[in-house]
C-alpha cells in the first residue's frame, strides 16, 4: 500500500477536502499527479512515502494482517463524511492541477500507466472519468461480500444522495486488496455526464479544434446492479484472476482468502444480475456521450479508443515511443518496465527511454510484457521496476517472473532491488521508480511532441492486432 502527497489545488467551496476524498494510492489520483508533474517539467520525487506496513515486511504474517486492516479503516472516510463529497469538486481538483495555459489536445477516460505516458509525449493533460473511494467498514470480514454488498449499499446511498450524476461500482476484491477488503469498502465513482469543472477546462485550455482522445477499458465482470445509481462486484479483472475464481469451491479463492485470514466456507456474494458488465474501470456511456456532444459543438474531434486489455495500450505505446525517439536521433532501445504506482513520465522523457506499463504484479499482466518482448526487435538494456502488491496470491508474479523479463536486455538486464527486497509483502512509495529512474543516463534535448494524428494511426496500425479499437 502506497500513499502519495499530491497537489492540494484550492477548490472553491465548503465540504471534506478534496484530497482527503479520493484515495490515496489509487490509480486516477497517481496518474493526474505524475502526468501534470511531467507537464511542468518535473518528476515524482516527491509523490509517496512508505506508510507503517513497510517496515512489517519480514513480520509474521497475521501481524502484517492486522496492520493492513488498521491502516485500511484509518484511511478510509466515516459515514458521515462519504455523505460530504462533492463529485463537481474532485473533477474541479484535478483539472486544476494542470499549468494554466492552452492544450493542443486532452486524453480522457480509464486510468492507465501507458495513457500517462502518450498524454506526456502529446504534451496535453490526461483526466480520469472517475475516483476511487474508501468507505470505513468497522465490523467488516473479507470473506463476506454479501455482508460488504449490504454495507456498501448504506453508504452508496449517502453518496448518490448528494451526487446523482454518478454511479458507485463498490468492488470487493481480496485477491487485489487482501485482508483490507474486509475493514473498507472500495468505490469506484464514475460520473455520468461530462463534470462542468472538465467543460469550463476544455473550454478555457484546449486551441481551437484541438482533438479529444477518450480511453475506455472494456474488461468486464459479473455485476450485480439493481439500477438505483450503485452495483457490486466480487473480485476485479485487477486481482489476476477470472470470475469463475470467486466461486467458493474455486480453489485459488481459497488460498486468497486464507492469505488474507478468511473461510471460504463463508463466501456469498449477491446475486449477479448482469452477466458481463464493463468492470469498474470503465467509462460511462452519459460521460462519453457527454464528451462527444460537447466536442461536436465546440468543433473538437473526439476519438475513442476501446482498450480490450491493459497489455494492448501499453505494448502499443511502447512501440510509438520507440519510433518518436528513433526519428528524432535517439536510439530507442532502452526499454524500462514499470507497474502500477511505480512510474515517472518526466524522468523516462529526460532519459529517452521506452516505457512499458504494466498494470500490477499479477502473473498474467508480466506474461503480457514477456509476450510483447519476445515479438519485438530486442533492446539493448531492461530496466525492471515491480513494485510489490504488498500480500501474497496465487494470482501474482514471483521475483523469477520479473527476472525473466530483465532478462531480454541484450547488455543491461536490472531489477530494481529496492523493490525486490521484501516483495511481494513490502510496500514502496511512488517515488521509487524516480529515484531508479534519476540514474539513468541523460538523453536530451527531448523529442517535439508527438501529433495526436501520428498517434492515432499508431493505434490504428499497430492497435489492430492487439484488439484495440479507434473510432
Amino acid at each position: 500500500m502506497v500513499s502519495e502527497r499530491v497537489e492540494r489545488t484550492p477548490v472553491s467551496g465548503a465540504g471534506l477536502p478534496v484530497d482527503r476524498v479520493v484515495a490515496a494510492g489509487s490509480a486516477a489520483r497517481v496518474l493526474v499527479a505524475a502526468t501534470a508533474r511531467a507537464l511542468r517539467g518535473d518528476d515524482c520525487g516527491d509523490l509517496g512515502h512508505p506508510g507503517g506496513l513497510s517496515r512489517l515486511g519480514g513480520a509474521p504474517e497475521p501481524v502484517r494482517r492486522a496492520a493492513a486492516v488498521r491502516a485500511a479503516g484509518r484511511s478510509a472516510l466515516t459515514a458521515g463524511q462519504i455523505a460530504a463529497v462533492d463529485a463537481e469538486r474532485v473533477a474541479g481538483w484535478f483539472a486544476g492541477q494542470y499549468p494554466d495555459r492552452r492544450w493542443p489536445g486532452v486524453v480522457l477516460g480509464s486510468p492507465h500507466g501507458a495513457a500517462a505516458h502518450l498524454a506526456t509525449a502529446l504534451g496535453v493533460p490526461w483526466l480520469p472519468a472517475g475516483f476511487e473511494v474508501a468507505g470505513q467498514w468497522t465490523r467488516g470480514a473479507v470473506d463476506r461480500p454479501d455482508a460488504a454488498f449490504a454495507h456498501g449499499a448504506t453508504l452508496a446511498a449517502r453518496l448518490l444522495d448528494a451526487n446523482p450524476r454518478v454511479h458507485v461500482r463498490q468492488v470487493h476484491c481480496p485477491a487485489s486488496r487482501g485482508a483490507a477488503a474486509g475493514a473498507a469498502v472500495t468505490f469506484a465513482v464514475r460520473w455520468r455526464t461530462l463534470p462542468k469543472a472538465y467543460a469550463r477546462f476544455l473550454a478555457d485550455r484546449l486551441e481551437p479544434a484541438a482533438p479529444v482522445l477518450l480511453l475506455h477499458d472494456a474488461r468486464t465482470w459479473p455485476v450485480r446492479d439493481c439500477g438505483d445509481g450503485h452495483s457490486f462486484q466480487a473480485g476485479s479483472p485487477a486481482g489476476g484472476l477470472d470470475p469463475v475464481d470467486f466461486h467458493p469451491d474455486a480453489r485459488a479463492l481459497g488460498q486468497v482468502l486464507r492469505a488474507a485470514g478468511g473461510d471460504e466456507t463463508r463466501w456469498e456474494a449477491p446475486e449477479v444480475t448482469v452477466a458481463g458488465a464493463f468492470a469498474e474501470h470503465g467509462v460511462e456511456s452519459g460521460f462519453e456521450h457527454d464528451a462527444r456532444s460537447w466536442s461536436d459543438r465546440h468543433g473538437h474531434p473526439l476519438h475513442r479508443v476501446v482498450v480490450p486489455q491493459p497489455d494492448a495500450l501499453s505494448a502499443v505505446t511502447a512501440d510509438l515511443y520507440r519510433r518518436w525517439l528513433r526519428r528524432a536521433g535517439k536510439t530507442g532501445n532502452r526499454l524500462v518496465v514499470e507497474c502500477g504506482r511505480l512510474l515517472d513520465p518526466a524522468q523516462v522523457l529526460r532519459a529517452g527511454l521506452v516505457p512499458y506499463w504494466c498494470e500490477n504484479a499479477t502473473a498474467r499482466r508480466v506474461a503480457g510484457v514477456e509476450w510483447w518482448l519476445a515479438g519485438s526487435e530486442p533492446f539493448s538494456s531492461v530496466d525492471v521496476l515491480p513494485e510489490p502488491p504488498g500480500l501474497r496470491s496465487p494470482a501474482y508474479a514471483g521475483l523469477p517472473q520479473w527476472l525473466a523479463v530483465a532478462g531480454f536486455g541484450r547488455r543491461r538486464r536490472a531489477l530494481d532491488r529496492g523493490a525486490a527486497r521484501g516483495y511481494p509483502v513490502a510496500s514502496v512509495p511512488t517515488r521509487r521508480a524516480t529515484e531508479v529512474l534519476r540514474n539513468q543516463p541523460c538523453d536530451l534535448p527531448a523529442p517535439p511532441p508527438l501529433r495526436m494524428a501520428e498517434a492515432l494511426s499508431a493505434l490504428r496500425d499497430a492497435g489492430a492486432h492487439q484488439g484495440l479499437l479507434v473510432c
